[in-house]
């Protein structure tokens, strides 16, 4: 999940902000990633959903240096997240699509793909010109259509269990990666005052959508099967609702929990384990004044729980064929009709010599999917450790994690798994997440006693009737 408190749109309309970007033009187009040799420097508009002004002044410093370098200037426009699809439906029927998309997650790209609105050939052209196997593989493949190329991977988050280490290896717990590993450390753990799991249950909130498909993932449970058939009512599924059912009706806490109560929880001492996000990680070294853990022992030492917490990115449930867990992989897109040649220098700009000034804006939410380079395959994931991170105070997360956690994260990403995505249904998975019966599923399994069975069975109507209206 995004940080909800520092992400939120405020703005409508097609241009939420323009910031145009130049800077010493020498005239011969040469330097800079792959528009050398007097190639073209036909300006170009990129779009970026990530429209926080700090986020913004900080991609316009690296489009100043890419333009710095090649000559080409850049017009950057800020697109509201939520309102992208409304946008780009506008914009396409207008004719004033942009030469690159950035910061789009998985849905974003399917529906790209969806519309032919990705230059696929251009994307795999930049793949190929930085090293395909400098790439995440599992980032190549949730980007691909087939053998299209319908994105260029860049950054991604994941979901993680997070867990109180040292309150397990006190009780003498197995590290909770399995279904019968959570439950077994709940129920020793759950005590007065120390729920032994908190997760999200609001029936309104996008979290818990992300929470159960996490959940669901490990244990094989997908939202349609490779034909686009609604499959929430599968064994997996079902095992999946009354997993998380079970979890949270006898070891957590009551009441309805959402992103914020979730994360408050465990931060206070009072849960022995949480499902959040890897945004989570600069909050949890009290490096945010609005969200600093608040547990007995962080008065002394605000870093407690940083240093006492384990993570498991991906988990495994009875009916799972192996290991899965949610998450984002970001990417930037070449659109279809653009100024190819100096599109596609910018981009491999921003995968090159902009990628690691690119991760420094967010390194808790920008983990590389390009490792490193050809002739360094790990610079770039050893940089990113060495990145400071925070809000209110900066420092690399590696002051805080050591690197059996750091390295968990790179390792995730190879089990990282996206409802319907595979199955070429993002504009289904949009849909689903924004009419929300997977949390009201959730909900009434978790607070309102409904059985795993009725439950599932409610997702999938619910689901089907959208996939009918969509089609």
């Amino acid at each position: 999940m995004k940080r909800t408190t520092r992400l939120a749109a405020t703005a409508t309309g097609l241009a939420l902000l323009a910031v145009t970007a130049c800077g010493g033009d020498d005239g011969d187009g040469t330097g800079g990633d792959g528009s050398g040799d007097g190639g073209s420097t036909e300006p170009i508009t990129v779009w970026t959903t990530d429209t926080l002004p700090d986020r913004v002044a900080a991609t316009e410093a690296i489009i100043a240096d890419f333009t710095a370098a090649t000559g080409i200037e850049v017009e950057l426009v800020g697109v509201a997240e939520d309102q992208f699809t409304q946008v780009l439906s506008a914009a396409a029927a207008a004719g004033e699509l942009p030469d690159v998309m950035g910061s789009l997650g998985l849905e974003a790209v399917r529906t790209l793909g969806t519309n032919d609105l990705a230059d696929t050939e251009a994307n795999a052209a930049v793949v190929e010109e930085l090293g395909e196997d400098t790439f995440a593989e599992r980032a190549l493949e949730l980007t691909r259509d087939g053998d299209a190329q319908l994105a260029v991977p860049d950054t991604s988050w994941v979901q993680l269990l997070l867990y109180r280490r040292d309150l397990f290896e006190a009780a003498g717990l197995d590290v909770p990666e399995t279904y019968e590993d959570i439950t077994a450390a709940a129920q020793a753990l759950n005590a007065p005052g120390m729920a032994g799991f908190v997760g999200a249950t609001s029936p309104g909130d996008a979290f818990t959508q992300q929470t159960f498909e996490h959940i669901a993932l490990a244990n094989g449970c997908q939202l349609v099967n490779d034909e686009g058939e609604v499959t929430l009512d599968s064994d997996q599924c079902v095992g999946a609702f009354e997993f998380y059912g079970d979890l949270v009706s006898n070891y957590s806490v009551s009441g309805a929990q959402d992103v914020d109560t979730v994360r408050a929880a465990y931060f206070a001492g009072q849960a022995a384990m949480m499902v959040w996000s890897t945004f989570v990680l600069d909050e949890m070294a009290g490096l945010r004044d609005d969200a600093l853990p608040s547990c007995p022992e962080c008065q002394a030492d605000p870093t407690f729980l940083a240093s006492n917490s384990g993570i498991v990115p991906a988990l495994q449930g009875p009916d799972g064929e192996e290991p899965a867990q949610f998450g984002q992989v970001v990417s930037w897109s070449i659109i279809a009709e653009s100024a190819t040649e100096s599109a596609s220098a910018f981009v491999e700009y921003m995968m090159s010599d902009g990628y690691i000034d690119w991760m420094a804006i967010a390194p808790e939410g920008k983990y590389p999917v390009r490792a490193g380079t050809e002739d360094a395959p790990t610079e770039y994931a050893d940089a990113w450790a060495t990145l400071p991170a925070g809000v209110d105070r900066k420092a690399p997360l590696s002051d805080f994690y050591g690197p059996e956690v750091l390295d968990q994260l790179a390792g995730g990403l190879d089990q990282l798994d996206r409802w319907a995505i595979t199955q070429g249904q993002g504009d289904l998975i949009t849909a689903v997440v924004g009419e929300a019966p997977v949390q009201q599923a959730v909900s009434a399994v978790t607070t309102e006693g409904v059985s795993a069975e009725d439950a599932a069975q409610q997702a999938q109507e619910a689901v089907e009737q959208i996939a009918d209206t969509a089609s």
